[in-house]
């Protein structure tokens, strides 16, 4: 029970993260394209990516603080239906090229961030 409560805390943690951060790019970069979410995938893929190489392969976080990083704070900081509605707008607007564009921006940064997470993670190994 203990586990839920600390995982559930990291969610709610991930998520105010997630939401100052899109109020902060809204200001700064212009939302015609959905840049935050996008941003804030990828941030939250090097993360994770980071998070469990180093996890896994070092002993610098403990299994549990790990569970609480991926399951609790990126959980709740990355977002798959932000951007699945992001993506479904485009499309019911008509803009199908700015919606493909999107997707594949999204999943490529993300895989990349991923990876780069991994590889700076080993280095630590």
């Amino acid at each position: 029970m203990k586990n839920f409560f600390l995982i559930s805390l990291g969610g709610a943690v991930g998520t105010g993260a997630r939401y100052l951060l899109s109020l902060a790019f809204m200001h700064w970069i212009h939302p015609a394209f959905p840049y935050s979410t996008l941003i804030i995938n990828i941030i939250g893929s090097f993360l994770m990516g980071l998070v469990v190489q180093l996890g896994l392969n070092t002993d610098l976080i403990p299994l549990h603080l790990r569970i609480i990083l991926t399951t609790g704070v990126l959980g709740g900081f990355t977002t798959y239906s932000a951007f699945n509605a992001e993506v479904l707008q485009h499309f019911q607007h008509g803009a199908y090229r700015s919606g493909i564009f999107h997707v594949m921006l999204m999943v490529t940064g993300c895989l990349v961030a991923g990876m780069l997470g991994l590889l700076i993670a080993k280095r630590f190994s």
